[in-house]
């Protein structure tokens, strides 16, 4: 595992995203074989690991945040535990913000009590409160640093304008937000932002939700209840057959490095650009083992600019850009 840094906090290149255990991607997996899922990441290098307190299920709202506490108890020395705050959702998946100040610090204490630590490597604003002035969030953050609760923070789908600000006055350690070769919204508009300020960008669905992998066809179908990915874009039949030249692309590079699709698309994003972070999700070990070992795979400038070049002229006719907040 090779390892970057989000402005002055070091971690692995890929990290382990890990909402899709309980939340999202159909039934809640089975908390010993997550819990070996994790530990097998740590051995394998990882030492970034993503939750939020929202992740769960009904009967266990915030069952990730528990899961990550146990799993990693006895690796505090070794890990970076990243996890958010400020939202719910409802049944029409919107995402209902609440970052009141007494809010923020009633969640971090639940989030501190659930992960098993002191501290919290990396907060997150989990979407941004239009309801809370952004200096009201960015000072009680402030605060919490000086408390010994929070070591670092960060936003999550911010735009550039609220990113600076919120910089300005508390420094931001790094924005997470969706990006990969179907959603590359933010290189005009936050590359910029993180460049220039030394921000870090960890991109979330890095495999547009596991379509960049090429694993589903036409014929995969998701539980409505349970699996968001029953109503994503980019899963719906005429999308997968239009972005078959897109995964045509990506297999022509994979055979070329003897990798997966899902690796080249992961090493295409470490070579975009120095600070970004993927974190991939997955319940399965050998997804998992797969994921690391994309970073391991180097594209050359001349590689990166073909498939660059190539991207430019695909049509993305459907993707999840994320759900609406209220």
């Amino acid at each position: 595992m090779k390892y970057k840094k989000l402005r002055n906090l070091e971690v692995s290149a890929i990290g382990l995203g890990c909402m899709g255990m309980h939340h999202a991607y159909g039934p809640p997996a089975d908390e010993k074989e997550m819990i070996k899922l994790i530990h097998k990441a740590v051995d394998l290098g990882v030492t970034f690991f993503d939750t939020a307190e929202v992740y769960g299920t009904p009967d266990n709202p915030h069952g990730n945040e528990i899961l990550v506490g146990k799993a990693l108890k006895n690796y505090h020395d070794k890990v970076v535990i990243a996890t958010k705050f400020g939202i719910t959702s409802n049944q029409n998946h919107e995402l209902l913000t609440n970052s009141r100040p007494e809010i923020i610090r009633k969640s971090v204490e639940g989030s501190l009590k659930r992960l098993q630590i002191d501290c919290i490597n990396l907060y997150y604003q989990h979407r941004v409160d239009p309801k809370v002035p952004i200096e009201e969030v960015a000072g009680v953050i402030s605060d919490l640093m000086q408390e010994g609760k929070v070591r670092h923070w960060g936003m999550s789908e911010a735009s550039p304008e609220q990113l600076r600000f919120a910089n300005s006055i508390c420094p931001v350690t790094a924005i997470q937000s969706r990006y990969s070769m179907m959603a590359r919204q933010y290189e005009k508009t936050i590359f910029p932002v993180c460049e220039e300020l030394g921000i870090g960008f960890v991109a979330f669905s890095p495999l547009a939700n596991g379509f960049l992998s090429g694993a589903y066809t036409k014929d995969d179908k998701f539980d409505n209840k349970t699996d968001f990915r029953s109503f994503l874009p980019q899963f719906q039949p005429e999308n997968i057959d239009a972005h078959q030249c897109l995964l045509e692309l990506i297999e022509k590079f994979a055979k070329e490095k003897n990798a997966t699709k899902a690796q080249i698309s992961l090493a295409w994003m470490l070579a975009q650009k120095p600070f970004i972070i993927p974190i991939p999700g997955t319940t399965k070990i050998e997804r998992l083992i797969e994921n690391s070992n994309a970073a391991d795979i180097e594209l050359s400038t001349d590689e990166l600019k073909t498939l660059n070049e190539a991207l430019s002229h695909i049509e993305i006719k459907g993707v999840y850009l994320g759900a609406k907040t209220k």
